[in-house]
């Protein structure tokens, strides 16, 4: 049982960077070569949705390493993103992600628009920098006569 149990172990540490990293890396780069943009965008959502979950686990690490089967929850969440039959990724960009983009970007083109609508009522400065420009190239009644 020794044994058996030594090489589990060993497969299951390799298990996780093959999954998280060397198969996709893999995928990406067939995906960019390819001529569909279906598989382009699979890829490019998994890079975010991990992304985020490595984000997530450097900063909840505390509490994590308190959970015994934290490192199988997140194979088994890794390998439902990045095996094809699942599109997991795609699902999770489009549900999640994409959602919350959107809402904002929404936001942040109501405050641009309230923005613009607030410097278009004020010239900038209150208007000084006009009159400073006319005041220098407007020749004065003194310098005239100079010339």
């Amino acid at each position: 049982m020794g044994k058996f149990w030594t090489l589990i172990t060993q497969l299951h540490s390799i298990a996780g960077p093959v999954l998280t990293l060397l198969y996709p890396l893999y995928a990406s780069v067939v995906a960019i070569e390819s001529p569909s943009k279906l598989d382009d965008e699979q890829w490019l959502a998994y890079w975010i949705i991990y992304s985020f979950l490595t984000l997530a686990e450097m900063v909840l690490e505390p509490i994590l390493e308190w959970i015994p089967i934290w490192y199988d929850v997140k194979l088994l969440m890794v390998a439902w993103l990045v095996l094809p039959q699942f599109k997991g990724a795609a699902y999770m960009y489009e549900r999640f992600v994409r959602e919350q983009l959107r809402k904002h970007a929404t936001e942040r083109e109501h405050h641009q628009v309230h923005r613009n609508q607030q410097q278009s009522k004020k010239p900038p400065n209150g208007g000084k920098t006009k009159k400073k420009f006319v005041e220098f190239i407007t020749p004065k009644k003194g310098d005239q006569e100079a010339y």
